[in-house]
């Protein structure tokens, strides 16, 4: 008997079979049938082979959520090529890093961020193609539209596809300096689109909008497990309030995912405009926990239903899920509201656990802290490169998170610290130790530390402890400046404490607990946030 392989192409060939006359993508004002949706995926296909990409290269996107970036994942795969999405919100430098470490052969990107290319485009030492999405008249690359017109739209003969294959290379910030690529397979993603699709109750009735961006690990999933079911896409350029609402009138919009600070401030234009959605609504949540007022405040003011996931991008990503089951139901709406702000319990597919230093898992008491580690079909194959940090992050066949977390007595579990001390600020990780190694650039400052600190808007943000070096005079406001100098805005320290020495152990190393324990001992650990 021959098995049928686990291979994503299948499931934009299950939409066109079943759902093929049905609007399947919404951009801008333009709208697409799942069989011209593939159309322009075939064109993609043979406009990619006719470039000389073929099985095993890399073909990297930098775009915002639009039907090019939609149909790039099923073009690329036909070709058993690998997609590398692009964090649109990176400075040149960590492009030129990403594309030349990846080796991609051929970049799209969008005219609107092509300003972030420009720069580092002499250097790149293996794009051989740049394709331009919405291209202005004035630049010299390929224009992507004029250039897809151009290529066949019959079926393309699709490349051997093993389930085993790598299908993407995902770039993401870890504890040191320089991004990590989280090598997911075919495999990994097919299985875990099956298993968050049942969890995430998704059907061919649903209009899903796309606010999470698709380079975004949680939004990585979408174009698969929405795609499958024949939902519509609703593709959104940019992820304002007032631009969502519109596009949930609009388009009857019935499920989004989302960071929690996107949520936050649509609860405030809401607050503020109190627009009339009809329909039901459920809206999917990863990242920093949010405390169970915010819970209470989405399904209440909003009318949302509001699921907590959790997960990290080498679990392809999902692992946990935070919703209310049957024999927890008698419990009071408070309570409800507090499980639900937990990363959750495991999804089919998924073995997720606590465990201390020693592997044993911690009592189910709210309060023993362990490390979550989890095994799964989901599990990456390793590090693109870095062998050295595969072996480091699974151990005995288990994903080693870095997130400490407690277990409840119903099996919840919540994520209370951040081992690696990465920072999640506005859905996006941090590393602390990237944003310290910018400091130290700094003629005036001897040593730092960085941690996250709570935000009213960003969930967290990056705040320095700062020793000075003698003689030495600098501001709060000049460091800030400098480390938006120096990096991303989103990766700049929005707060300073200037100490006369760091807390260390006896080997040298900065204690960032004491640090973490004295900012909350001045703050008041009752909510209170820094603007």
């Amino acid at each position: 008997m021959m098995n049928v392989p686990l291979v994503l192409t299948q499931f934009l060939d299950r939409a066109v079979a079943l759902y093929g006359d049905k609007d399947g993508v919404y951009c801008d004002q333009r709208v697409f049938t799942y069989k011209e949706l593939n159309q322009r995926v075939n064109q993609l296909s043979h406009g990619l082979k006719s470039l000389g990409v073929k099985k095993g290269d890399r073909v990297a996107y930098l775009a915002p959520n639009t039907v090019e970036m939609l149909e790039g994942f099923y073009g690329v795969f036909q070709l058993s090529a690998v997609m590398v999405p692009l964090n649109i919100r990176l400075i040149p430098e960590d492009y030129l890093f990403i594309l030349n470490h990846s080796e991609s052969k051929v970049l799209l990107v969008d005219q609107d961020l092509f300003h972030l290319i420009q720069p580092i485009k002499n250097r790149l030492t293996t794009v051989e193609h740049i394709i331009v999405q919405y291209k202005e008249d004035l630049n010299p690359e390929i224009d992507y539209e004029e250039w897809l017109t151009q290529q066949s739209n019959v079926p393309f003969p699709r490349a051997d596809l093993d389930e085993n294959d790598v299908c993407s290379l995902l770039y993401t910030s870890g504890t040191t300096g320089n991004p990590k690529g989280v090598m997911l397979t075919h495999r990994n993603n097919y299985l875990h689109a099956l298993s968050t699709m049942h969890h995430l109750r998704v059907s061919d009735r649903d209009v899903y909008l796309h606010v999470l961006p698709m380079f975004h690990v949680n939004g990585w999933g979408s174009p698969f497990y929405y795609t499958a079911n024949g939902a519509t896409h609703i593709c959104l350029k940019k992820a304002t309030p007032e631009a969502i609402f519109a596009a949930i009138q609009t388009h009857k919009v019935s499920v989004l995912h989302m960071a929690p600070t996107v949520l936050n401030s649509l609860l405030q234009y809401h607050e503020k405009h109190q627009p009339v959605i009809e329909q039901n609504v459920r809206v999917v949540i990863a990242g920093s926990a949010p405390p169970p007022a915010f819970v209470t405040r989405v399904e209440k003011e909003l009318g949302w239903e509001f699921i907590q996931v959790y997960g990290m991008t080498e679990s392809s990503p999902l692992s946990l899920v935070s919703t209310i089951r049957p024999q927890i139901s008698h419990l009071s709406p408070g309570e409800h509201a507090k499980i639900k702000a937990k990363a959750g319990f495991p999804m089919i597919g998924s073995d997720v656990r606590v465990v201390n230093e020693n592997g044993e898992e911690v009592a189910r008491d709210g309060k023993q802290i362990g490390e979550v580690v989890t095994r799964s079909h989901g599990v990456m194959l390793g590090y693109w490169k870095n062998p050295e940090a595969t072996m480091e992050t699974i151990r005995n066949g288990w994903l080693h998170t870095g997130d400490m977390g407690t277990v409840d007595e119903y099996g919840h579990i919540d994520i209370v610290d951040r081992k690696k001390d990465i920072i999640i600020s506005g859905g996006e990780n941090i590393s602390s130790i990237e944003v310290e190694g910018a400091l130290y650039e700094h003629p005036a400052i001897l040593e730092a530390a960085v941690i996250a600190v709570p935000h009213e808007k960003w969930g967290e943000t990056p705040h320095a402890y700062v020793v000075l070096r003698d003689h030495q005079k600098v501001s709060e406001e000049d460091i800030i400046k400098f480390s938006k100098e120096k990096l991303a805005h989103f990766k700049a320290v929005t707060g300073v404490t200037f100490v006369d020495e760091l807390p260390k152990t006896a080997s040298g190393k900065i204690q960032k607990v004491h640090l973490r324990n004295e900012y909350w001992s001045e703050l008041g650990k009752e909510g209170r946030f820094i603007n």
